[in-house]
């Protein structure tokens, strides 16, 4: 069952699974990517093995609603709306995406939490893991980056895909979905997508979404936040590093950087994974988180 709770400036929607379970794993979704993309399937596995599980949507993702100061009323490209907004009108940072994963376990009386994340879930895990050490007991960075300017940039294919308009849903419904379709299996590595599933999902994603320029507001977050190497080397907790070798958004080389980074930490590079979580690697990559929590 979903809940809802007030945190700061954003209401936040989450689901636990297996909620007798004493331990506790949070997941932390990806650039404007709704919780329902932790699929249950995937909890559940993740449950059997006896932990508590939370899924949330970040603040401006699916139903978590963060209130804006100012509205971003931005009918451009990503790269003309960065160009347009001064640092000081960035809504709000990563750090502040962190902290609403601090305020949700506050909000439970959960002391210490396993954290995984995807994509930019996956910085957010690494500040966890580097600023709450004493909230944290492991964590797991899935097709991620530590955002060092050096690292190779994202295919430049994919990176238009991303940062031009996105065709309005509320006038041509079938052509969102066309074109949400179309990149899913750009980056779905070697992987063969389920369209009927996956339509499935967009379709649930535009009925639960109620937030107006929320990846825009998300993505200033990502594209204005510091990189500093320290932030890796003081994680101190097991780290599990998982990537795919056909990442088109994230090299592989920003995994590799990952695990150059943070001290004794684990790479696990998986053949043919593009950036997403196919059902097909479910049970692979539980298996492994699991095997990084019993380290402990």
């Amino acid at each position: 069952m979903m809940k809802t709770v007030h945190i700061s400036d954003v209401e936040l929607c989450y689901e636990i699974f297996g909620e007798s379970n004493i331990q506790t794993i949070v997941l932390i979704s990806g650039l404007g990517s709704q919780m329902i993309r932790w699929e249950n399937s995937f909890c559940e596995q993740l449950v059997t093995f006896g932990f508590k599980v939370i899924r949330f949507d970040n603040r401006d993702s699916g139903t978590s609603v963060f209130s804006a100061q100012k509205e971003l009323n931005l009918n451009v490209n990503i790269e003309q709306a960065f160009a347009r907004i001064k640092k000081e009108d960035i809504p709000y940072s990563l750090m502040d995406m962190a902290k609403d994963v601090i305020g949700l376990l506050d909000h439970l009386h959960i002391e210490k939490a396993h954290v995984i994340g995807r994509s930019m879930g996956g910085v957010i895990t690494q500040l966890l893991g580097s600023y709450f050490p004493e909230r944290v007991l492991s964590i797991t960075i899935i097709m991620s980056t530590s955002l060092h300017p050096a690292l190779p940039p994202p295919n430049s294919e994919v990176m238009a895909m991303m940062t031009k308009p996105s065709v309005n849903p509320a006038i041509d419904k079938e052509g969102y979905i066309k074109e949400k379709l179309t990149f899913a299996k750009k980056i779905s590595g070697s992987f063969m997508l389920d369209e009927s599933h996956e339509t499935q999902l967009i379709e649930k994603e535009l009925a639960r979404s109620k937030t107006k320029n929320g990846t825009i507001r998300q993505l200033l977050a990502m594209g204005s936040w510091q990189y500093n190497p320290e932030t890796l080397r003081q994680i101190d907790v097991p780290t599990l590093i998982i990537h795919g070798t056909i990442d088109l958004i994230f090299h592989p080389d920003c995994a590799r950087d990952l695990a150059q980074s943070i001290p004794n930490s684990e790479l696990m590079m998986i053949e043919g994974m593009g950036h997403s979580l196919p059902p097909e690697l479910q049970a692979i990559i539980a298996k492994k988180i699991i095997e990084n929590i019993q380290a402990i």
